[in-house]
């Protein structure tokens, strides 16, 4: 056919511009017979004239013709639906080339952003390499696009470093690289990008400020000043919002209705380990309480343990203005949010006006921006007077602790040997058993020095991940550590790691994120953990919680004196004894474990944040009064 006179009288007009004459020829030319050669040609003609749809149609007839100018054509017609927006006739065309895409930037390009369009990321993360190492800047950004936002996949990490190789001074790559180098303990990479970092918040790049989320911030960067900005978007909230908010008209009851937002309301879930106790003990006189839910249909507990936490309201698989409606239907008087800025957070639904008081607590440790919320639940140790300018919330500071801790379904101690945990009899035992990503550099180092001056001792770490479990030993190993004076325990089922605790001597807390709910349970398990005065809400938890047991000696005031008192401990193994003893007396007497005592904290603090709303007055400060601690027993000892 590409012989055809006509076609050659088409080919002809065409290099001279003349397109009418192009579109005659090829018109009569259609009439006989077509291929993918000519439909090629009328598409390229329609182009020309600005027939962008039409020409669309036409390289899609050219595809479907067959021939030798088929698959050009079939990729021609994949751009051009792409650039009008047709997603499902990209999607339709590119689906015999899907494996050939894996090799071909521009093609991966089309099908991967359709894909996004429609909420599809899994389906296309196939194609994160050929979009990162792609020349074209687009197909880059893509790549980024396509990211899990999970620092342990390790293909995000292959795709970060590839676009870092091409952009070296990108500080949204310095950023993700580093978070996820801190992920799997890659010190190399820390040390090498935190200095770039560093730099740049000293010479207030607003770069910097923008290329972190909130979450992964803290746990580097410990003065809160820093963390209230990063990320933080004045059109998030706009102006008037939380005034409108307060001034809805709203209907008080007498009980105070109280929701959590939530999707970590199951039960082996760090945040239900603290809290479920207190939502079972609710005074149902005096509170009505329902969880808007959107935790993963696998993780969901029975509907008959469901129920006594409360009411139960599933917004998993709705749309954010069917939760907020729903959500509103219940005339919640406290709406509390216990996501704050972490993974599956969907705290900006707070910012379509759900309740007069809303609630940040619990689940984040520090202030969460761009959500309209009127106050943070803390207490005096973890939000400080000085700290109040550093909020977006009001502070609301519960009198012991902000950490409930619910004993009445978190395992006692069971007996546990060394030998059943391949723990040396013989050694004294240092231990963490929080989240490899909270051993920072400085940590790590602080711990070398440590071993160092205690010969005699052994290093025990929880530690799940692989990649993980080879950077720490090797920057051990390389600073002098043997490898038969440390070893790594993997994740066990609760009750298993519960008793297992105990059989370690010393605590080692990290920073600036310390252990929260990890530190909690190595107080339950009668184990004294070793901490330092921190500099923001994450780096505070662990001297709350040794404060409200009664320990405020294990918290040193600098990193030189948490070096001191490691040693002296060491050295003295009889202050390890008699702290495991103060802490076994303690833990039934002191408020840490005292699930009622914290309720009713709480339920002070709900029933003043409502006297404030219910009285048209705009949230302050609250600090709950204490209620007389007691020298008996809350509950016995098992």
């Amino acid at each position: 056919m590409s012989q055809h006179p006509l076609y050659k009288t088409a080919r002809t007009s065409f290099r001279k511009g003349d397109y009418n004459q192009t579109l005659e020829a090829l018109n009569v030319l259609l009439d006989d017979q077509a291929d993918s050669t000519v439909y090629t040609l009328l598409g390229e003609t329609l182009l020309k004239m600005e027939m962008k749809p039409e020409a669309a149609q036409t390289f899609q007839l050219a595809a479907e013709a067959g021939g030798s100018k088929a698959d050009a054509a079939r990729r021609k017609a994949i751009q051009l639906w792409y650039e009008l927006n047709e997603i499902d006739r990209v999607l339709a065309l590119s689906a015999p080339l899907a494996e050939e895409a894996q090799k071909d930037p521009d093609l991966a390009f089309y099908i991967a952003s359709c894909f996004l369009l429609k909420n599809e990321k899994e389906l296309v993360r196939i194609y994160l390499k050929t979009l990162a190492e792609s020349k074209n800047s687009k197909h880059n950004s893509l790549a980024l696009f396509l990211l899990s936002n999970m620092p342990e996949d390790q293909r995000d990490r292959l795709t970060i470093k590839a676009l870092l190789k091409r952009y070296p001074d990108s500080p949204l790559l310095i950023h993700t690289h580093l978070v996820t180098s801190r992920e799997i303990n890659d010190y190399d990479a820390i040390a090498k990008y935190q200095p770039i970092v560093d730099r740049s918040f000293a010479n207030n790049d607003p770069r910097a400020y923008k290329a972190e989320s909130p979450f992964y911030n803290l746990h580097w960067q410990a003065d809160e000043s820093i963390n209230k900005v990063i990320g933080y978007d004045p059109n998030a909230v706009p102006p008037g919002l939380t005034e409108s908010r307060r001034r809805m008209p709203h209907q008080w009851a007498d009980k105070i209705r109280v929701g959590y937002l939530s999707s970590d309301l199951w039960s082996s879930h760090a945040t239900m380990k603290l809290l479920r106790g207190v939502l079972e003990d609710h005074d149902r006189s005096r509170f009505d309480i329902t969880l808007f839910c959107y935790t993963d249909k696998e993780h969901l507990d029975s509907d008959e343990v469901r129920a006594k936490w409360g009411n139960v309201v599933e917004i998993r698989d709705m749309s954010p203005e069917e939760a907020v409606r729903t959500i509103r239907s219940h005339d919640i008087d406290i709406l509390v949010d216990l996501k704050g800025q972490t993974r599956q957070s969907r705290s900006f639904l707070l910012n379509h006006k759900l309740a007069p008081v809303q609630v940040e607590w619990l689940g984040y440790p520090g202030t969460t921006p761009n959500v309209d919320v009127d106050y943070i639940i803390g207490d005096p140790i973890v939000l400080p007077d000085h700290a109040k300018p550093h909020y977006w919330e009001k502070f609301c500071r519960l009198p012991d602790c902000y950490q409930p801790n619910d004993v009445m379904h978190r395992p006692q101690p069971q007996p546990f040997t060394r030998q059943d945990a391949g723990l040396p009899e013989d050694r004294f035992v240092f231990a963490s058993f929080n989240h490899t990503r909270k051993i920072s550099l400085e940590n790590i180092e602080l711990w070398i020095r440590i071993l160092k001056a205690t010969p005699e001792s052994y290093l025990w770490l929880l530690c799940a991940s692989g990649e993980s479990h080879t950077n720490l030993t090797k920057k051990l190993v390389a600073n002098g550590i043997a490898e038969n004076r440390f070893s790594f325990t993997p994740i066990v089922p609760y009750a298993d790691h519960i008793a297992r605790i105990g059989l370690a001597d010393l605590g080692l807390d990290t920073f600036p994120v310390n252990g929260h709910t990890t530190t909690s349970e190595q107080l339950w398990a009668n184990l004294p953990v070793l901490t330092k005065k921190g500099t923001h809400f994450a780096s505070r938890v662990s001297e709350s919680l040794l404060n409200a047991i009664g320990m405020p000696e294990l918290v040193a005031k600098d990193s030189e004196e948490y070096f001191r008192k490691a040693v002296e401990i060491y050295e003295n193994r009889h202050m390890a004894d008699e702290l495991k003893d103060r802490l076994k007396a303690n833990k039934y007497v002191k408020p840490l474990f005292d699930h009622v005592r914290f309720r009713k904290h709480l339920e002070k603090a709900y029933e003043m944040m409502a006297e404030r709303a219910r009285n048209g007055l705009e949230p302050d400060h609250i600090d709950v009064p204490a209620l007389p601690e007691t020298t008996e027993p809350f509950h016995s000892p098992v």
